[in-house]
């Protein structure tokens, strides 16, 4: 049998809007709970989020803030042969340190987060197994150093498709303050790694699944997100809501203005994440737009605008290969929110 690529995305109405900005805002959130606030019904919110799993490829993802774990982000550049880069873009997909894996620059770079568990994983993945891959000309790291953008705050965040009192309502406590890095044991990772497949798990699929009891995996859970150590974000396609073109922004600002840009950014409604980093571009952006004259406006009329800019460079994204999670796709699916591997040597 043929394999088929998912059905066509009606357009997105307004309670769509509002239900992915309440699932950002806590992905756990009951439906029952969602849909009060919405003022439908709990069957409504359940079969919108099913339509928008299957066509939008919707997934409630739970993630780690590595830097409440004490351990370093770093963002990747790697300049490679045509033929090569969809293999290897595909290949760093498929390891569980890498994220947003993107195709780039007409298809000869790739661009991956990298979140290494220690120095030693680090190293044995920049300065051995990524220098010995064929046909890569040039690998450039970039550790984040400071989050302006990103993270726990997702880009649905800016959508305002909820009022105010529907996101008060649906917000959850606010992370406690914690000093020093938190340490995980065994069980906290067990529990980590069944969320980053299904952050919508039911405790009893979390109780299945870690062989702890009910009891502990809600006391734990509790502690993971109160600390801060474990947050959740949506991932989707994001055509469905018009933005046809990305773009990383690689910016190189003076040191006196980078935390004023770097705020700046923050605020722009096109900016899904922003950071500064180690490197000769200080700062880089990833940036949602619906054409390229939305990209020729922001640039010269937003970037532009900012003082300390020095320069810009601005890479268009081909393809996303993985976001949170890699998924990979039949061959006769579309659409830019995961795509498959098609072999080679894995990093």
């Amino acid at each position: 049998m043929e394999p088929t690529a998912p059905a066509p995305l009606a357009p997105l109405d307004p309670l769509d809007l509002k239900l992915l900005h309440a699932l950002q805002l806590d992905g756990r959130a009951p439906f029952s709970r969602i849909a009060q606030v919405l003022g439908v019904s709990d069957q409504t919110v359940a079969r919108r989020y099913r339509r928008l799993h299957t066509s939008a490829r919707l997934r409630v993802l739970g993630v780690t803030d590595e830097n409440r774990l004490g351990r370093s982000s770093w963002i990747v550049r790697l300049r490679c042969t045509p033929d090569t880069a969809e293999r290897l873009a595909g290949a760093l997909a498929l390891r569980p340190d890498t994220s947003w894996v993107t195709l780039n620059s007409g298809g000869t770079e790739v661009t991956c987060t990298m979140k290494p568990r220690d120095r030693e994983a680090r190293d044995k993945l920049l300065l051995d197994r990524l220098q010995r891959t064929p046909r890569v000309m040039s690998v450039s790291a970039h550790c984040v150093l400071h989050f302006f953008y990103g993270g726990a705050l997702g880009w649905l965040n800016k959508s305002a498709a909820l009022s105010p009192a529907e996101e008060a309502a649906l917000r959850p406590p606010p992370v406690e303050t914690v000093s020093g890095p938190v340490t995980l044991d065994a069980e906290d990772e067990a529990l980590l790694t069944v969320l980053g497949r299904d952050g919508r798990a039911t405790l009893t699929e979390l109780q299945t699944a870690t062989g702890q009891p009910e009891s502990t995996v809600k006391r734990r859970l509790e502690r993971l997100r109160s600390s801060g150590v474990l947050y959740f974000d949506v991932q989707h396609d994001f055509e469905p809501l018009g933005h046809e073109m990305d773009a990383l922004l690689w910016l190189t600002v003076t040191p006196a203005a980078l935390a004023s840009v770097g705020e700046a950014l923050a605020g722009h409604p096109e900016v899904q994440f922003a950071a500064a980093t180690t490197g000769r571009a200080n700062l880089v952006a990833a940036t949602l737009h619906r054409s390229g004259a939305e990209l020729y406006a922001y640039l010269s009329e937003k970037i532009g605008a900012l003082d300390g800019v020095q320069s810009v460079e601005t890479v268009l994204t081909l393809r996303r290969v993985k976001q949170l999670s890699y998924e990979p796709l039949t061959s006769g699916s579309t659409g830019s929110g995961t795509a498959s591997a098609s072999g080679g040597r894995r990093p």
